[in-house]
């Protein structure tokens, strides 16, 4: 048991903030938690897609980081610069800061200029900032040929991309312009959510298909010129709107900190989270955690979320010297928004072997409520 523990939590994303609630119920307050992140606000990325369509705005998806503080959670502001997982020491603005425990949230970066022509000629979902300009952007469309498409085969969360174009369906319907609109999804992969198994891929993709989205699979656009997605299988589509989900890459800090293999990112055990360093854990977008099927755990929330309840647990448990192992199941579950209200929901066991044992519901109102009802949850209780 420790006298005093000092825990550090490097990002302020889903994994980082569940991750410091869940350790502040679990710890007295003579141990102390910090949190660090270069932005000001935690921003709810599920809640982009409704900033997309402006059903939200961008305050009403943000929250400041400084009200972890009010539950004794120390906030620290900078750019993770340089980690030490060895010595379990990070450079923060210059400044050093040493851990007991140390959790790596970072997530995972957009390179938004991996794709020749692609950020100047579109808007992306994924960021705030990109969901506001898409939203006034469509505010100004009156009809013509709507594009989105996957700028690589793996992006965060599987199911926004098909998400998007059903709520921009709707909203084109709802608008009165849909019978002027095209709709078309090109996807890098061969369908969607595909780590979810065949069964699910197929569901979704009918959902899309209903609502008149033409879907172009296994296109891996190569550059934008003009309003042209040029794809390597030499197809290109015009456009008058282009919406993308951007590729990712590891966060620049962890290039030399010992903690990643040759893909980049980080390697953990998948049950416990732990990397090979003593005292340091991995959690959410910046891991990657192959899956029987060949496929990675996918990078959403949902997964960060139950990956930060288990390493805290486990903290707690070594710091008070008391308490059960926890240990990951790889259970997921994720609302799929269709528009109109409606929202399906799959949900199962993604350590399952050898496929991943998940099932989709049937998009309803009542699975759109519970989606607003965690949205309320994260921003209002977490904050």
């Amino acid at each position: 048991m420790m006298s005093q523990a000092n825990v550090l939590i490097l990002g302020g994303g889903i994994g980082g903030v569940a991750a410091a609630n869940a350790l502040r119920k679990l710890l007295p307050r003579r141990h102390r938690i910090v949190l660090v992140d270069r932005e000001a606000s935690f921003t709810l990325a599920a809640s982009f897609l409704w900033v997309m369509t402006g059903a939200r705005t961008p305050a009403q998806v943000s929250r400041p980081l400084d009200g972890l503080r009010r539950k004794g959670i120390e906030v620290v502001h900078g750019e993770v610069e340089r980690i030490d997982p060895r010595l379990r020491e990070v450079v923060v603005n210059g400044e050093r800061l040493r851990a007991d425990h140390l959790v790596v949230a970072l997530g995972a970066e957009f390179a938004l200029d991996a794709v020749p022509g692609l950020a100047g000629a579109g808007h992306t979902f994924c960021t705030l900032d990109g969901a506001v300009g898409l939203r006034n952007a469509l505010r100004d469309f009156r009809g013509g040929r709507i594009v989105l498409l996957t700028a690589a085969p793996a992006y965060k969360c599987p199911a926004a991309p098909y998400e998007a174009a059903m709520l921009i369906d709707a909203d084109c319907r709802r608008r009165g312009i849909r019978g002027a609109t095209e709709v078309a999804l090109y996807s890098a992969e061969p369908g969607p959510l595909g780590v979810a198994g065949p069964e699910v891929s197929a569901a979704v993709r009918g959902m899309v298909e209903e609502k008149g989205v033409n879907y172009f699979p296994e296109h891996q656009v190569a550059r934008v010129e003009g309003r042209k997605a040029i794809f390597t299988n030499g197809i290109h589509a015009d456009f008058d709107l282009l919406a993308y989900v951007p590729p990712l890459r590891p966060p620049k800090a962890l290039a030399d900190s010992g903690l990643v293999d040759g893909s980049g990112w980080v390697r953990v055990d998948r049950k416990s989270l732990a990397t090979s360093f003593p005292g340091v854990h991995a959690i959410g977008d910046v891991t990657l955690i192959p899956l029987a099927m060949g496929k990675p755990l996918p990078r959403a929330g949902v997964f960060a979320h139950g990956q930060a309840e288990v390493v805290a647990r486990n903290i707690a448990r070594s710091v008070l010297g008391k308490g059960s192992l926890a240990l990951y199941d790889g259970h997921g579950a994720c609302f799929i928004e269709t528009g109109d209200g409606k929202a399906g929901y799959g949900s199962g066991d993604f350590y399952g072997e050898p496929l991943p044992a998940v099932q989709v519901r049937e998009p309803s109102r009542a699975w759109h409520a519970g989606k607003v009802l965690l949205e309320k949850q994260i921003l209002w209780q977490w904050l």
